[in-house]
């Protein structure tokens, strides 16, 4: 039990909270003084969570916030993206949005029994999401803050923890000393913690520095501590004497290593992010990487540093802090400049190489600068999977390293590690932490004069807004990065925006414009060469035929897509045009055709692990299903599509998949039932502003209502359906119009 801490008085208070079933308490506030925890596995909350773990068998969850330290605090989403993965949600299938990855946390922990526990909170908004909200989960927070809203509002109870007892300090310094010294005298030893304000964290290191001194007489080491003390008297402002004692201590620790040690210590907090690995220190110190790593691990010696697994490190927020600003006092202005380029111009490279594996269709950008000198040269992934843990492990690290970038006037490195990062990144990235720093690049590559970049950035912004429905915004992007590509005669890069102008124009039901930009998109793409790209143009062109109910043409379309992504081996393509041409064959009467693609659709999406392509698909299997009379089976693939879109924020889908369900039900003459699906899916669609949906639903009610005998309260259901009907002049929408006005006429 190396350094270990005895908090027996708080841990008892921490187990009088779990007493009669944890009482009226689901929230426990625990208020830590600044470095009272200390480090590392020994920090009370940590400890009692062990002890306490068969009270709770669901299991626990952690998440450090971060919320003291330098850089950016761990977000709400991204502490819900980690919790939902944990839970056992697949990464692609975590909700963007925050409410709703909120409400699906509160909804899988409704029926556990959990431990939540919250480290280094910085205030109630970055908590609140984060509590489970049932009654058989406990939520422990630490903060250096009082976090009154939670005991407002939340009904937490406040346990407040202070500095170790005089004989607990001085039991910590003997337990890290021993087997290293000759027995201390007591009085020095309460000498010694009194210096270090009896803070854990201080402690460990004042015992560390002891302890590698085994000939060095304690007193002789009080004189250097209550030296550096006196340095720090003369330079503090004496508001907060806890923190001045343990920027004493970290100054002593400090002022104690070799010189090259020192140096690579006061770099790193110049590193974007508090947790790194060794060829990132390695290219920030311009060091080869055997010296790094001994370097290192020296630093974890000295307490100054954590190991937290092979080659990887991170700070405690405090000493993350203290070496900034040793950087910054003791490092010319030059030399911190050129350490933070050399680590940024690292990350750069290893995110390029890290696209070669996981994006190899996206082309490279031209990247300028040259790879870091000396023996750090970016990492090379040997596969997918590689690649993969890379970007997952180093992800808040790429997201920080464009924020570095821009705020040290970097421009150039910002805008480029933005651009390769989305194209590295991993599918189990929360969209919004991209979304984040994707504008901040937009205006370094503004700044820097690169229409190029800004192109690129645009066109990567405008996909995702698409993909949280924000389809105003995404058309303004992709028009603008259009013109830019125009301007700077981008072929390639002119029909990709062509082509993603189309997808919002067909998401929005547009059909003529989205034909439009298709068809440029696919001339363009073809000119250049792209036959992978240009067989993806033609499968979006298939689809606004079939959407606008011209079925040879779809039909046509849909079969050159398919030859051409199964000559790419292109399963995701293959897969989409399967799912297409079973709703083509379900209207053409090709029942079990249909039924048959659906299926192979399926398949493709389950090889993949890709839920999202599994709940969009699963909607043309249920048709498939319902018109062969086998409405158990559809029933079944709807509601798995609807708790699959409901999974993924993707409420339009999920009212797609009430419709459906309201048409079997309709089809089994089960109106009640189906009239209730179709008021849901209505309300949604009409909720979100998608009148051609609206419209469906709206005419499914008017008959389901009319199939229970009620054609009057079915009429004003028609005849709303009339009305968002007449914007459209698509075959399939005057073919609906058509049917309603006979529906109304009987």
């Amino acid at each position: 039990m190396h350094g270990f801490v005895n908090r027996s008085h708080e841990l008892g208070e921490l187990n009088a909270v779990l007493a009669d079933d944890h009482g009226d308490a689901l929230v426990i506030s625990v208020c830590v003084i600044a470095g009272t925890a200390g480090a590392g596995k020994t920090s009370l909350a940590l400890r009692w969570a062990h002890q306490v773990r068969d009270r709770f068998p669901d299991g626990q969850l952690y998440v450090n916030l971060r919320g003291y330290d330098p850089g950016e605090p761990v977000t709400a989403g991204a502490a819900l993206h980690g919790f939902l993965t944990a839970l056992g949600v697949r990464p692609d299938s975590v909700p963007q949005d925050l409410d709703s990855a909120a409400a699906l946390y509160r909804s899988l922990l409704a029926d556990r029994r959990l431990l939540v526990v919250l480290d280094n909170a910085a205030s109630v908004g970055q908590v609140r999401p984060l509590l489970p909200g049932g009654a058989g989960s406990l939520t422990v927070v630490t903060s250096r803050s009082r976090l009154s809203g939670l005991a407002v509002r939340d009904g937490a109870r406040r346990l407040t923890l202070g500095t170790l007892p005089q004989a607990e300090a001085v039991a910590l310094l003997r337990a890290v000393t021993a087997g290293y010294r000759p027995e201390d005298d007591p009085d020095l030893l309460a000498e010694l913690a009194g210096l270090c304000a009896r803070l854990p964290l201080a402690l460990r290191i004042a015992a560390e520095r002891a302890a590698s001194h085994p000939h060095m007489r304690l007193d002789d080491l009080i004189a250097d501590l209550r030296d550096e003390s006196a340095l720090w008297d003369a330079l503090s402002t004496g508001d907060d004497g806890d923190a001045e004692a343990v920027r004493t201590v970290f100054a002593w620790s400090y002022r104690a290593l070799p010189e090259q040690a020192a140096r690579l210590f006061r770099l790193l907090g110049l590193h974007p992010g508090p947790e790194f690995g060794l060829q990132a220190a390695a290219a920030l110190a311009a060091l080869a990487v055997p010296r790094t790593r001994q370097l290192l691990d020296s630093l974890v010696g000295a307490h100054l540093l954590e190991q937290t697994g092979h080659d990887r490190y991170e700070f405690h927020d405090l000493l993350r802090a203290y070496a900034t600003d040793q950087a910054h006092h003791e490092e010319p202005p030059h030399l911190r400049d050129g350490a933070l380029r050399r680590v940024l111009t690292w990350y750069l490279h290893t995110a390029d190489a890290a696209q070669s594996r996981l994006n190899p269709a996206e082309a490279h950008l031209p990247l300028t600068g040259s790879a870091p000198d000396l023996d750090i040269r970016p990492t090379v992934f040997a596969d997918y999977d590689a690649a993969l843990d890379w970007s997952e492990r180093e992800h808040m690290n790429l997201v920080q390293a464009v924020r570095s970038a821009a705020t040290a006037g970097l421009d150039q490195l910002a805008w480029q590690l933005a651009a390769v990062f989305w194209n590295a990144r991993s599918s189990t990235a929360p969209l919004a932490d991209w979304m984040a720093v994707g504008e901040i690049a937009l205006e370094a590559a503004r700044r820097s004069g690169a229409p190029d970049g800004e192109a690129q950035l645009l066109t990567s912004l405008g996909m995702d807004h698409a993909r949280i429905n924000d389809f105003a915004e995404s058309l303004r992007c992709h028009r603008r990065a259009l013109e830019l590509r125009r301007g700077t005669g981008d072929r390639l890069g002119e029909a990709d925006s062509l082509n993603l102008i189309g997808l919002v124009h067909l998401r929005r039901r547009q059909l003529v414009q989205a034909a439009d930009h298709f068809t440029q998109a696919i001339a363009r793409f073809r000119e250049e060469g792209s036959d992978h790209w240009a067989a993806t143009a033609l499968s979006n062109l298939a689809t606004a035929h079939y959407n606008a109910g011209r079925l040879p043409e779809a039909s046509a379309v849909a079969r050159e897509a398919l030859e051409a992504h199964r000559a790419l081996d292109n399963q995701r393509g293959v897969g989409n045009l399967l799912r297409l041409g079973s709703c083509l064959q379900l209207e053409q009467g090709e029942l079990d055709e249909a039924l048959r693609s659906a299926q192979q659709a399926l398949a493709i999406a389950s090889a993949l692990r890709d839920q999202r392509l599994e709940a969009y698909w699963l909607l043309a299997l249920a048709d498939a299903q319902h018109t062969h009379a086998r409405s158990a089976d559809a029933l079944i693939s709807y509601q798995r599509s609807a708790a699959l879109h409901r999974r993924l924020a993707n409420r339009s889908r999920e009212a797609l998949a009430w419709y459906g369900a309201g048409n079997t039900y309709h089809g089994l003459g089960r109106g009640t039932e189906a009239a209730h699906f179709h008021r849901q899916a209505a309300a949604t669609h009409h909720e979100l502003g998608d009148a051609w949906n609206e419209a469906l639903a709206l005419d499914g009610l008017g008959r389901a209502l009319a199939a229970t005998g009620d054609a009057g309260a079915a009429a004003p259901h028609w005849a709303e359906a009339l009305r968002l009907l007449d914007g459209y002049d698509d075959p399939r929408a005057m073919a609906t119009r058509e049917d309603i006005r006979r529906r109304i006429g009987a």
